[in-house]
């Protein structure tokens, strides 16, 4: 899966663009007698507080319907829910206002911006042409919750999210209501809860005493799955096109919004049938 250790590709890609961003602003501020390199450090700094602040109202109010049946979702930042335009133009204007009485650090602190967002946005191009060198759909045969042996190939024609989880991790256990709500909405969608690690009795008794109503459970005991997709922790949801190729992957707690967010972004659903 695409990553590094036990951090998204994502959240490396940002970490590399922000220190890029200190890199060259505080490089170009050197030439400036009257102001310290780090003073444009510290406006960027600043900016980029307030531009991810704001990337993330933006997209809760993008995605308020979720929200609103689940407000303490709007604390789990960890989903990776940010509307990134609407953080640039925030820390944009943040930056600008943070250097308004030394107009003189506008242009290096403005240019590591730049030169942030432009290795951010290429790191951004590299992951998407990774996907295409990615692990196809497991060619794996696990069991029904009848002991009935099943390959992942069997999904293979439609759109498939693949959730590893077991019972012992609790951000696993606070998002099964969100695909149990998914499977209903997208019935289209094969939602597949694939178990690591537990035995029949334990998955069964977890879903009767939850109440939860899942389509597709099923066990993998020696959790071969989370080897052969190199996942780096539970939850892990990879999510996979109709031709079985891996489009994209999360690692954590998925929320109703991130979900359905991720869903549309690779048409497998129409947003605006929603």
């Amino acid at each position: 899966m695409i990553g590094l250790g036990p951090f998204s590709i994502h959240l490396v890609a940002i970490a590399i663009g922000a220190i890029v961003s200190l890199g060259v602003a505080s490089a170009l501020a050197r030439r400036l007698a009257q102001h310290p390199s780090a003073s444009a450090g510290w406006a960027l700094l600043d900016a980029f507080f307030w531009g991810l602040l704001a990337a993330r109202f933006g997209y809760i109010v993008r995605n308020w319907e979720d929200y609103a049946t689940t407000p303490k979702a709007v604390l789990a930042v960890g989903d990776g829910g940010f509307t990134w335009w609407v953080g640039l133009f925030a820390a944009a204007i943040a930056l600008w206002l943070k250097t308004r009485s030394a107009p003189a650090l506008r242009k290096p602190a403005f240019g590591g911006m730049l030169a942030g967002i432009a290795i951010w946005l290429a790191a951004m191009g590299a992951v998407d042409s990774m996907y295409r060198y990615a692990p196809p759909l497991p060619d794996s045969s696990l069991m029904t919750m009848a002991n009935e042996p099943i390959s992942l190939k069997a999904y293979t024609g439609r759109p498939v999210v693949l959730n590893l989880w077991a019972s012992w991790c609790p951000p696993c256990r606070r998002e099964m209501p969100v695909f149990e709500m998914a499977q209903k909405t997208y019935p289209d969608i094969a939602f597949v809860a694939v178990n690591q690690g537990e035995s029949q009795q334990q998955v069964k008794a977890f879903i009767e005493h939850n109440g939860l109503t899942l389509d597709h459970v099923l066990l993998d005991p020696f959790s071969t799955i989370t080897r052969t997709m190199s996942a780096r922790g539970l939850p892990t949801t990879l999510f996979f096109d109709p031709e079985g190729r891996m489009v994209d992957s999360h690692v954590g707690e998925l929320t109703s919004a991130t979900l359905r967010d991720k869903l549309s972004r690779h048409d497998f659903i129409n947003r605006k049938e929603d």
